[in-house]
């Protein structure tokens, strides 16, 4: 028999939470159609010996909404592995939209999650007003990887309530129309709702964003729809009587963002909050794996705010890499640098990353301690560093998640998940999309805290389940054939590096990897020795249509 793909002598791990063990998978058609040993030839066989094989996994929060308009390949999810991204996350989406009132919406995911307002206009074709249109709109781009949508309280009910929808109280009418409106969504593709009770994600003119303040019984009438039609609910910075309250309406699935703190015991004390929410709920969270936060460098921003630091922030990087190697300069940044107030970020939970090829992650050593080591001043350090890398210095600032000690013990709970990259999101500032080459590298390889069927279900059908999809996220006969062939011991994220390829110019960081032999989507290879391909095989799922084949073949 000839099949389109063969992946030979690998070991299979198949996303259930089963340990590897060796065997072949034959594609065909987009679609696993045998695994063990399977005879016969294909049209390409991938020779798999030493290496793992595992379904692709799915991202469950990223904000990829705007950037699959001008990066239809996704990266740098992409490039980690990642065959179908969750995208419309707290409560920020394109759809529902009046045409007057696209320029809002485009601003405020501008000043929510810093992507460039006019790249968002620009880059996307703005050919829809409700929801389903803005699926089809997406569908006609091609994407490299697949993509399921949830439709955002702002857009919502700025939609039913225009301006007053940020501070006032809907009525009843009004909570009728956006439950519709929802329903519609969800009839028509959308995997679910999302909201947003974060107060500092303010739109353009300084509000916080539609729905911040929305009460209770708001976000329960939206979920008795909801609920109903086996949709998701997503939220970030809701409180533990919030997520209840959606839960319990029509025994809502409720997935929102969650951490813990650096304090020993912490994560712990937090893992066991989760899952006492969780009891008798369909109730999940998912966090970060590593320390996230602002990213700066000679490359990117300067972590000062004097008028020298100003002056060599204009040059491009050429010129600040010049302005850092003369002494003149030096000496007015460094002076500058010792001012009282001069920077608001905190040296002391500031990590450099290294200067090898991968990120030191592990880092615990602050730069305000390295410069104390060293008997300089912090901003001294920053320019020796700065120095001997050639300008690619980066330091990260970790503002969330800084302890991995306290991650671990968050990760305790079965019903939190890892993630949290915010792939598409704030990419001038932070870098954490290749989230799921850290799992493998840390959570596996170096510390051994998930064995290898764990730690692949909790990245493929762990994540399937949470969204809805049936038809992904495990190995087996009749699932669609998202794969990953990578060497586990190689796996991991090299070092972020600013770009200039937005519209306009404008930066962002990326960050590619190294380990991963192919990534199939849909039966194609998109990635291959770590480099995409050019084949562009996601599909735009759907709720109510995707997973029904797998369901009805047994799978």
């Amino acid at each position: 028999m000839t099949y389109d793909i063969i992946i030979r002598g690998g070991s299979i791990v198949d996303g259930s939470g089963a340990e590897p063990y060796e065997g072949d998978i034959a594609i065909t058609d987009g679609r696993i159609v045998a695994v063990g040993s399977v005879e016969g030839d294909a049209a390409e066989v991938i020779d798999a010996t030493g290496k793992m094989v595992t379904p692709g996994f799915i991202d469950l929060h990223t904000h990829l909404d705007a950037q699959m308009g001008w990066d239809p390949d996704m990266t740098p999810v992409s490039w980690h592995g990642v065959t179908t991204a969750l995208i419309g996350n707290c409560g920020m989406t394109f759809a529902p939209c009046r045409p007057e009132h696209q320029e809002l919406l485009a601003g405020m995911m501008e000043t929510v999650e810093d992507i460039p307002k006019q790249a968002i206009l620009g880059g996307l074709a703005w050919d829809w007003e409700h929801y389903g249109e803005y699926l089809d709109s997406i569908d006609r781009l091609g994407t490299a990887v697949n993509v399921a949508g949830l439709v955002g309280h702002a857009a919502v009910r700025y939609y039913v309530m225009g301006d007053r929808s940020f501070a006032e109280d809907a009525s009843a009418e009004e909570l009728e129309q956006m439950a519709d409106i929802v329903s519609k969504s969800i009839d028509s593709g959308a995997f679910g709702f999302s909201t947003n009770r974060f107060a500092p994600h303010k739109a353009p003119d300084g509000r916080s964003i539609p729905g911040t303040f929305a009460k209770s019984e708001e976000l329960e009438k939206i979920a008795s729809v909801v609920g109903p039609k086996d949709a998701l609910m997503q939220a970030v910075g809701a409180d533990f009587d919030i997520l209840k309250a959606i839960a319990d309406t029509a025994n809502n699935r409720v997935l929102f963002s969650y951490g813990t703190q650096p304090e020993d015991g912490a994560g712990e004390r937090s893992a066991a909050a989760l899952d006492e929410l969780a009891q008798g709920r369909n109730v999940n969270a998912i966090s970060h794996v590593r320390g996230s936060g602002y990213m700066f460098g000679l490359q990117s921003g300067l972590p000062v705010a004097g008028a020298k630091w100003r002056e060599v922030a204009k040059l491009d990087f050429d010129g600040r890499l010049a302005a850092i190697n003369d002494d003149a300069i030096v000496a007015e940044l460094i002076e500058e640098a010792k001012q009282p107030k001069s920077t608001g970020i905190p040296m002391e939970r500031t990590f450099f990353l290294g200067a090898g090829d991968t990120p030191d992650y592990e880092n615990n050593v602050s730069l305000a301690e390295q410069a104390e080591q060293a008997g300089e001043h912090w901003a001294e350090t920053f320019v020796r560093l700065t120095r001997e890398t050639s300008g690619l210095a980066l330091f990260n600032f970790r503002m969330f998640s800084s302890s991995l000690e306290q991650q671990a013990g968050l990760f305790k709970s079965k019903n939190l998940y890892p993630g949290l990259g915010d792939a598409g999101a704030h990419v001038s500032q932070i870098m954490d999309a290749g989230w799921s080459s850290f799992m493998l590298s840390y959570w596996w390889r170096k510390t051994g805290y998930y064995t290898m069927g764990e730690v692949i279900e909790r990245m493929t059908s762990g994540p399937a389940k949470v969204i809805g999809l049936d038809d992904r996220g495990l190995i087996r006969e009749g699932m669609r054939a998202d794969v990953n062939v990578f060497d586990a011991d190689k796996v991991a994220e090299l070092q972020p590096e600013l770009v200039h390829d937005f519209p306009g110019g404008a930066p962002r960081y990326i960050q590619k990897s190294t380990g991963f032999d192919a990534t199939i989507v849909n039966g194609v290879v998109s990635v291959r020795e770590g480099e995409l391909t050019g084949v562009r095989a996601g599909k735009v799922l759907r709720h109510g249509t995707d997973g029904a084949t797998a369901l009805a073949a047994g799978a």
